[in-house]
């Protein structure tokens, strides 16, 4: 893994997270279930946009929270997604920038706007989250870069984008061009609700792209249709080179070959919001895995992320991680 200007390179759904505190009655008059998550097409979200008191704009989007996630770590990163030319499109350019991750992708001059997700805090903490994917849904072979996938160690491809076909063909793209260069691809399988609507083709993709697999229990059981999860284990750890498998509060599974290495889950005082526990043991894997960490450190490195995370709203890290990971894996 030589010779590479990243560590990391993800490709995910760009996304403008827009935090905003409202009230009850908020909710109530938008027709909105407190804590559920929805898409909604471009003009609902523009107007319920237009309703709201002013909040915090970030870029966001599981990929984007893993690369956050490396960049606090101090790793390399760069990401691929795809936005328009308008202002939610420089809100999560600059964000990403400002954060140290390249975004190489040329924003769409047409087309449908940037995607937005409206997360609605209200007083007693429950988040409910407005979703419109816009330009993100409308990823294609030609929004690939090659030169920049193939200057990274590691290829990580986001779940959540596999929906259209499009879309798949531009993660079977990617990853040839990863191994044409000699670099390792990655894929986070994201929610157990896409892989049910595209088991098949996840499994293709697995079979013959992947080399580090990320899910969860639900995931992986999904993925190999079984309860059992040591079942869903021995599958996987046939189908790619490396296999990490979180179980929450269990901790980590992490396989590779005969390798089998069980990785207890890190302490937190109090779990407050769950929301990027995933997205945050891929980055500090991947940072470790692409740092020469063995598999177990990295696995460690993962759930110290995941940890820090979990103990307070929002899918990014609040604290100086990197000082952090130092300090427990010195102990």
């Amino acid at each position: 893994m030589a010779n590479a200007r990243y560590d990391v390179i993800g490709i995910g759904n760009a996304l403008v997270d827009i935090l905003v505190e409202v009230e009850d009655t908020t909710l109530v008059e938008a027709s909105l279930p407190k804590g559920g998550m929805m898409l909604v097409e471009r003009s609902d979200s523009d107007s319920l946009y237009k309703t709201l008191p002013a909040g915090i704009e970030k870029s966001g989007g599981s990929c984007g929270n893993t690369m956050a996630g490396l960049a606090a770590l101090g790793g390399k990163g760069a990401y691929i997604g795809k936005v328009c030319d308008d202002q939610f499109g420089d809100v999560f350019r600059h964000d990403m920038t400002a954060m140290g991750v390249d975004f190489p992708t040329a924003a769409a001059a047409g087309g449908p706007g940037t995607g937005k997700c409206l997360v609605l805090v209200t007083p007693d903490a429950q988040r409910t989250m407005v979703t419109y994917l816009g330009a993100a849904s409308d990823f294609t072979p030609q929004d690939i870069s090659v030169s920049a996938i193939q200057a990274a160690k590691v290829l990580y491809l986001e779940g959540y984008l596999f929906d259209r076909d499009a879309a798949k063909a531009a993660f079977i793209a990617s990853a040839e061009a990863a191994h044409a260069a000699g670099r390792e691809v990655s894929l986070s399988l994201s929610d157990g609700f896409c892989v049910d609507r595209h088991r098949d083709a996840f499994l293709d993709l697995v079979r013959n792209h992947i080399d580090i697999l990320f899910a969860n229990e639900h995931e992986i059981c999904s993925l190999y249709q079984t309860d059992d999860f040591d079942t869903a284990l021995i599958a996987a750890k046939k189908d790619c080179k490396v296999a990490c498998l979180t179980r929450s509060e269990k901790g980590s599974v992490i396989l590779s070959g005969e390798e089998v290495h069980v990785v207890q889950a890190q302490a937190v005082a109090k779990v407050v919001d769950t929301t990027g526990a995933g997205d945050q043991f891929a980055a500090g894997f991947l940072y470790g895995y692409t740092q020469g960490y063995d598999l177990a450190q990295s696995a460690k490195i993962g759930g110290i992320l995941a940890a820090e995370v979990i103990s307070h709203y929002g899918a990014r890290p609040e604290t100086d991680v990197k000082s952090l990971v130092e300090t427990m894996l010195g102990a």
